[in-house]
């Protein structure tokens, strides 16, 4: 729960810095942090930090880039922006609910929506980062979405819930959007 706390207070504090530059220091294109030159280090440099992002809010316009999925990409930028070692950063994000739509593959979006889904890229980003992306079965099913029209960077679990408790009690700690 620390650790949380320790997240939002930095990316709060860095929508406060606009003047400052903008970097992508691991996941390129995606997920920007601002250079905060004055910021107190609270970051445990040396520590091993396990996140694991739930996502189940709907993005507010299907023709932009979902802001809940770029935060995946924010928060490993910011980690590694603080000086923790990419190998030392180990993420998961498991989608659901309301979200679910938006991970649709490019036809299948396209047919929902009348546009290309512009989340593809940056889910192959995150997946080429190493942060395993996982959709849940449950709402799949109880949404009557077909498993084959996912974006292919998604895995397919019994239930977001397992995942939760699961990554939880291997000690991540849990953000949701």
């Amino acid at each position: 729960m620390k650790y949380f706390f320790i997240v939002f207070a930095f990316i709060f504090s860095c929508t406060l810095a606009h003047a400052q530059k903008e970097v992508y220091p691991f996941i390129p294109k995606y997920g920007p942090v601002t250079e905060v030159p004055f910021a107190v280090d609270v970051i445990n440099k040396k520590a091993e930090y396990k996140v694991l992002v739930d996502i189940t809010s709907p993005s507010a316009n299907p023709k932009n880039i979902s802001e809940f999925f770029e935060n995946i990409a924010r928060i490993a930028n910011l980690h590694v922006a603080g000086g923790v070692d990419p190998k030392k950063l180990k993420m998961v994000a498991v989608v659901h609910g309301g979200a679910v739509p938006f991970i649709l593959n490019n036809e299948t979006y396209k047919q929902k929506f009348g546009v290309d889904n512009p989340n593809l890229p940056l889910f192959t980003a995150i997946k080429n980062a190493g942060i395993p992306l996982y959709v849940c079965g449950q709402t799949l099913f109880k949404r009557k979405v077909d498993p084959a029209t996912i974006a292919p960077e998604f895995e397919t679990v019994l239930s977001a819930i397992t995942t939760i408790t699961t990554y939880v009690n291997k000690g991540y700690v849990f953000l949701k959007f």
